[in-house]
């Protein structure tokens, strides 16, 4: 009985504690869910203000890009003969950028234009003016100063006929320059897109045509003379005889690089009249209308002399474009001593033209634009001329290139002569941009 008993008692003890264990089981899984509950509704309300908080937080990141361009590389054939190390057999032309060499390193791209040809020593002979073929050489020079874009196409292109044509295009692929204006096959581009600092800049270069007295119908000439109707569609040209077939070409072209993201157009073109420090009404009437058609910097070369700075507003006053007339010679022969039809110095002035874009939320604009001018000097090393082109962007800190006192008279003239001609349009350049004024 008493067994019975105790038997009841420790039953009704396991019940009790089994009941106890649920209640508690059952409240910490409550309790568990409420807190996990709690815990997502507390993560989604602090999500949804967190994302919009980050977006508008997020700022847009400005970049920007400098363009330097410089004009007219030239090897007649005293430049030839000066480059010539005989010991050796080499041609050295290191000398032509030394002191051009930090400014071409420190632009994001410089460019410059090559208005000669690689047309190699295989069966014809290394040659200045009127056929320019100059040795490979000139290439290594220029990629090893910071020259990485070169303008081919001008007047000289087609000097050492078709075979030079491709052949100057593949020396610079070969060096791992790049190049715009001719091309060794029709399928690549007419035109370049450069993307730096990730603004796109399009770049497209042509050349004149000339015209003789008898033409040959559907064939381009180039300083006279005919060339193959293969290479017909591998240099960029236009005819002054024909300007609304340009206009139709180069606007399809700007078109197509706008379409490929191009976000800043600019146009090198070779044209113009030799030794001429005023641009002629061709060019005028070019610069206008390559205005009205979009583009932003218009940059020449051909007259072998410096042209003014020009800003050119649209017709229909929507765009305004700046305009380079000429940039002269980088670097010649062509000394003012030997140019009976220039006798006035001119040819031995270039410059470094160079402006920056800057890439802001609502697109891209010029930010500043300046013009350095150079002088190219020649002089007697170790038994050869040289000839280097010196930047004169101080005038008065000249003493720095040790120059002699002819070479400093002739430099300071230099700078005078390149200031008469650019100042007043480069000062209306840099106003209305909002950059710093150059010659004051």
């Amino acid at each position: 009985m008493v067994k019975k008993k105790h038997s009841k008692k420790k039953l009704t003890a396991r019940i009790i504690t089994a009941f106890y264990s649920f209640v508690l089981i059952a409240t910490i899984a409550i309790l568990g869910f409420v807190a996990i509950s709690l815990t997502k509704a507390e993560k989604e309300t602090v999500k949804e203000p967190s994302v919009s908080s980050a977006s508008s937080e997020i700022k847009f990141k400005e970049t920007t890009a400098t363009v330097l361009s410089t004009g007219d590389i030239m090897v007649h054939s005293p430049q030839l003969n000066g480059a010539f190390i005989p010991s050796s057999g080499v041609y050295d032309f290191s000398a032509f950028f030394k002191e051009t060499a930090p400014y071409f390193k420190k632009a994001d791209l410089s460019i410059g234009n090559l208005e000669v040809t690689f047309g190699g020593n295989e069966g014809r002979e290394y040659s200045g003016y009127p056929m320019f073929n100059t040795p490979d050489s000139l290439a290594d020079a220029i990629k090893d100063s910071g020259l990485n874009l070169l303008l081919t196409s001008n007047n000289h292109s087609y000097d050492t006929g078709l075979s030079g044509l491709k052949r100057t295009v593949q020396v610079l692929k070969q060096k791992g320059i790049d190049y715009t204006g001719t091309r060794e096959f029709e399928t690549e581009p007419v035109y370049k897109i450069k993307k730096i600092n990730n603004i796109n800049i399009g770049i497209i270069n042509y050349t004149y045509e000339t015209s003789p007295a008898n033409p040959t119908a559907g064939r381009k000439y180039l300083n006279g003379s005919v060339i193959s109707a293969e290479a017909n569609n591998l240099i960029n040209t236009f005819s002054y005889n024909n300007i609304n077939a340009f206009y139709t070409d180069i606007q399809t072209n700007l078109s197509k690089m706008k379409d490929e993201g191009a976000e800043f157009l600019v146009v090198y073109i070779h044209w113009g009249n030799e030794y001429q420090t005023s641009p002629n009404t061709h060019q005028k009437s070019i610069a206008q209308n390559l205005c009205n058609m979009g583009v932003d910097i218009i940059i020449g070369s051909h007259p072998h002399v410096i042209q003014p700075v020009e800003l050119i507003t649209s017709e229909d006053s929507t765009h305004t474009t700046v305009c380079l007339y000429s940039t002269g010679n980088a670097v010649s022969n062509q000394r003012q001593e030997v140019m009976t039809s220039c006798p006035t110095g001119h040819t031995e002035d270039g410059m470094l033209f160079e402006f920056t874009l800057k890439k802001t939320k609502d697109g891209v604009i010029l930010s500043s634009l300046d013009l350095i001018p150079t002088w190219v000097n020649k002089y007697l090393k170790d038994g050869r001329y040289q000839y280097t082109i010196y930047p004169l962007e101080n005038p008065n800190d000249l003493g720095k290139y040790s120059f002699n006192a002819t070479e400093l008279s002739k430099a300071q003239k230099s700078y005078e002569r390149t200031k008469e001609i650019v100042a007043i349009g480069l000062t209306e350049c840099q106003q209305s941009v909002g950059c710093d004024i150059t010659f004051n």
